[in-house]
């Protein structure tokens, strides 16, 4: 097949728009589409300057959709004073599979000359994921475990490092499938916050109320075997095994089941997300109206902010025996 932008031998085809498209035009569509992403999210509308630079940083995994995000962004930015772009890794205490996926933070944070900070679940919350999946006292798959870990490391380091804007990896399909999660399991609340958190234009965000950092997601229209494709091509230091903890059941059933919707109706994934954006903000300016849509108290122990008095993060240490920094 040619390119049918250059006549050149294409490289892939994307069913959703027709479109095959040679290495260099590909490559091109993906940054586009990244860079596009920023544009109309807002991100630089609220008035970085080069006297007023923000910070932005970059939860960067190892793998091929962080990979990615932070060599366009830092392609983009480089040379724009506005903007200082801050790496952050997390370690989980995975053996074998954390290890290898952060020599290609480092290797790509080095070639790239970015501010890279690593922090470890063992000395932020005193466990190892290895030994929580093993003992799994509440009965929980790990990644719930996790997720709660990793989020509330990802928005405390933000904090710390008065980042402006926390950006992550998550392409297309993951968002489709969030969605589609959010969707089947009929929770407005939910699906309002996603819009609020990371869906919504930072034009119309009420950032100065919410007590996080807002987060960013330029991957999010960018198809997964695209953001793979582009690694591959540009020979990116991107680590693609799969945890060996992963266990999200339900999460790959929606997966599968979106993939066989994609074959058979190309553009699915872009019609979902174009809807559930839609719903999403209105829910969003329905609980912003009747105030409830925020956290209302701060946890007794961390001050993080939630709606209980513990939150989730503190609830599940204390169910792992792990320990906060500062815990007597």
């Amino acid at each position: 097949m040619q390119c049918d932008k250059c006549g050149e031998t294409a490289v892939m085809h994307a069913a959703y728009s027709g479109l095959h498209l040679c290495e260099g035009h590909f490559r091109r569509s993906v940054e586009t589409r990244i860079r596009r992403r920023i544009r109309e999210d807002g991100m630089l509308s609220d008035g970085p300057t080069p006297e007023d630079p923000e910070t932005w940083l970059v939860g960067l995994s190892g793998g091929k959709d962080s990979v990615v995000l932070t060599q366009v962004l830092e392609e983009t930015f480089e040379d724009d004073p506005r903007i200082e772009l801050v790496a952050l890794t997390i370690h989980e205490g995975i053996e074998g599979y954390r290890d290898a996926s952060l020599q290609a933070c480092l290797e790509l944070t080095d070639a790239l000359s970015i501010e890279h900070e690593v922090v470890a679940y063992d000395e932020e919350y005193g466990v190892e994921m290895d030994a929580v999946a093993e003992e799994d006292p509440l009965g929980m798959a790990p990644c719930a475990y996790c997720g709660v870990f990793r989020r509330d490391a990802l928005s405390r380091y933000a904090d710390e490092y008065g980042a402006d804007k926390l950006l992550t990896g998550h392409n297309l399909d993951d968002e489709a499938q969030t969605a589609m999660m959010n969707l089947l399991s009929g929770d407005v609340r939910q699906i309002a916050k996603h819009f609020d958190a990371s869906l919504g234009s930072f034009d119309d965000r009420e950032i100065d109320d919410d007590p996080f950092v807002p987060r960013a997601k330029p991957l999010r229209d960018v198809p997964e075997k695209e953001v793979a494709l582009y690694a591959h091509l540009r020979d990116l230091p991107a680590h693609t095994a799969e945890c060996p903890h992963a266990s999200e059941a339900y999460r790959g059933e929606i997966q599968e089941h979106i993939h066989e919707l994609e074959d058979g109706h190309p553009g699915t994934r872009h019609s979902i997300m174009s809807g559930y954006e839609k719903l999403a903000e209105l829910a969003a300016e329905t609980y912003r109206d009747d105030g409830t849509g925020g956290s209302e108290n701060e946890c007794d122990r961390c001050g993080a902010p939630t709606k209980s008095e513990v939150c989730r993060k503190c609830e599940l240490v204390d169910a792992v025996g792990g320990e906060l920094p500062g815990d007597d």
